[in-house]
């Protein structure tokens, strides 16, 4: 019998490589009531959905669509982004996380053709995308389970032709100053052109940046500020920065994040900034912060189940 469970989830995992907690920090996803697995799924239902997931070298045959949330998710019918492509090269190949929904693909078609017009740029590097039906990671992220969320390196390319070999060794650049409160040397004019471009595509609902940046880009901007209210500072992001989709139009099944709040988010930013460098006190009576249990088959919507299934 399929279960019904609440389907809320935070937006990223508190590491320094993924995302975390934070004092402000909005509510991840609207609350919505979705159908699970539950113990639709058998002797299944109760095994790591990673672990199931994570095994899965291909994408299902279906029609595209993605379902549930950024966080607790699949996709069904993911494109796998070409390795290489003319303003483009997937990194970290042996991950087989070259994978997403439609639009993310085209999306990234899109963002690398307009970073390849930058000086020094010759496209963009692309790291992590989702697993080839999505879902939780073996590894790694909270997020990317659903095809809409895909990490670029900040690191400009100079050659889109690496190899697989150097694709595995070689590293992006960090971007942070002052554990984050500061850009470094490293940040250029075209980073912020790149960022601005990433920003100003409709389908971006947010995209997560280290605190330092975001600031940076409020003074530097001059223009047009709307598309700095998607800039949001977060943990980590100084290696690469992080863009998520919002859920395709017409979509079902699909739980967008709740919006960024309104105005252009750099004061929000500047108190990060100040956190940093004046860190709070510890509020002695705050919760102590409980381990979250590994997602298993039946937490997941009760769509993942043929995604899974799908040869």
């Amino acid at each position: 019998m399929i279960l019904t469970r609440i389907l809320t989830c935070t937006a990223l995992a508190l590491t320094l490589a993924a995302c975390g907690g934070s004092p402000s920090k909005p509510n991840a996803e609207a609350s919505k009531i979705l159908p699970t697995i539950g113990s639709s799924g058998g002797a299944r239902s109760n095994i790591q959905a990673k672990k199931l997931f994570g095994a899965k070298a291909d994408g299902s045959r279906q029609s595209s669509a993605a379902y549930g949330s950024y966080s607790k998710g699949c996709v069904a019918g993911a494109q796998q982004l070409a390795e290489t492509g003319p303003t483009w090269q997937a990194m970290r190949l042996s991950r087989n996380r070259n994978w997403g929904h439609p639009e993310m693909i085209d999306y990234i078609k899109t963002l690398s053709a307009k970073a390849a017009q930058q000086p020094g740029w010759e496209g963009l590097y692309v790291g992590d995308i989702s697993q080839p039906r999505g879902g939780p990671m073996l590894t790694g992220h909270a997020s990317h389970q659903m095809g809409l969320d895909a990490d670029f390196w900040m690191l400009p390319p100079k050659s889109l032709s690496l190899s697989r070999a150097q694709r595995e060794s070689i590293s992006s650049i960090s971007m942070r100053r002052a554990s984050g409160a500061y850009v470094n040397s490293s940040w250029t004019r075209q980073h912020h052109q790149v960022l601005k471009a990433a920003a100003s595509d409709p389908r971006v609902a947010r995209i997560f940046v280290f605190p330092g940046a975001k600031v940076q880009m409020c003074a530097d901007e001059k223009g047009d500020r709307s598309w700095l209210r998607k800039i949001r500072p977060w943990y980590g992001h100084h290696y690469h920065f992080h863009v998520r989709l919002s859920c395709p139009k017409g979509a079902t099944g699909c739980v967008n994040q709740d919006p960024p709040p309104a105005g252009d988010g750099c004061a929000d930013a500047r108190q990060w900034q100040a956190n940093i460098l004046n860190p709070p006190p510890p509020n002695p009576n705050a919760p102590k912060r409980k381990p979250k249990r590994e997602l298993l088959l039946a937490d997941l919507p009760a769509q993942c189940q043929s995604v899974l299934d799908s040869n």
